[in-house]
């Protein structure tokens, strides 16, 4: 069975930095792209970033360049996500997703970031 458990959420001021972990089990990690998406309040889904199985290729939405960072340790089966310089706009559930941002199949059941002051 897949599973995806992401974990590191919280409330942090502007400004702050959180990273966030994917834990995953019942395949084999390192043969999947894996990407990071978000829901903010009252929104749809925003593919956030994504990184092959290797590691070497990655993608970010333009709104998070230069502050996210996407990363995995295949060994670990975890993919991460380091999130700084966040603003209030960052708000929302974070998820991770097995595939990239346009072939995918399983989602986790998220983690919620609030940033706020």
């Amino acid at each position: 069975e897949v599973q995806l458990v992401e974990s590191g959420g919280g409330l942090v001021q502007p400004g702050g930095s959180l990273r966030l972990s994917c834990a995953a089990s019942g395949f084999t990690f390192s043969y999947y792209a894996m990407s990071w998406v978000r829901q903010a309040p009252g929104k749809g889904l925003e593919w956030v970033s994504d990184i092959n199985y290797g590691g070497d290729m990655i993608t970010y939405t333009d709104s998070v360049k230069g502050r996210f960072t996407i990363s995995r340790d295949n060994a670990k089966s975890t993919l991460y996500l380091q999130m700084n310089s966040l603003k209030p706009e960052d708000t929302a559930i974070y998820y991770c997703r097995r595939g990239s941002r346009r072939s995918y199949d399983y989602r986790g059941q998220g983690t919620q970031v609030t940033v706020s002051s």
